[in-house]
């Protein structure tokens, strides 16, 4: 599950510096912590369904857009692994 966690926290980082926003900015539009944000991103912490509402409603995604980048991050890491 840390894998997991480490690539959803590398897919919210990448559309945080997209957008230009600090992990204080994501933070307050979220309603979350900037520390918070800050394992999340370091795939420290597994948000909930309700945190990654939040996170993508404050990034101007969907779930689902998140969630598909975090599987399609998954799968590309997993077919180098079986490369190797």
């Amino acid at each position: 599950m840390r894998r997991f966690d480490s690539i959803f926290g590398e897919v919210v980082r990448k559309r945080r510096r997209d957008l230009g926003l600090s992990q204080e900015d994501l933070g307050f539009r979220s309603g979350l912590h900037r520390t918070y944000i800050s394992e999340i991103e370091r795939g420290l912490k597994s948000p909930s369904l309700r945190a990654v509402y939040a996170i993508a409603k404050a990034l101007k995604v969907s779930v689902s857009i998140l969630a598909l980048e975090t599987e399609k991050q998954l799968s590309a890491q997993s077919i180098l692994s079986e490369d190797t």
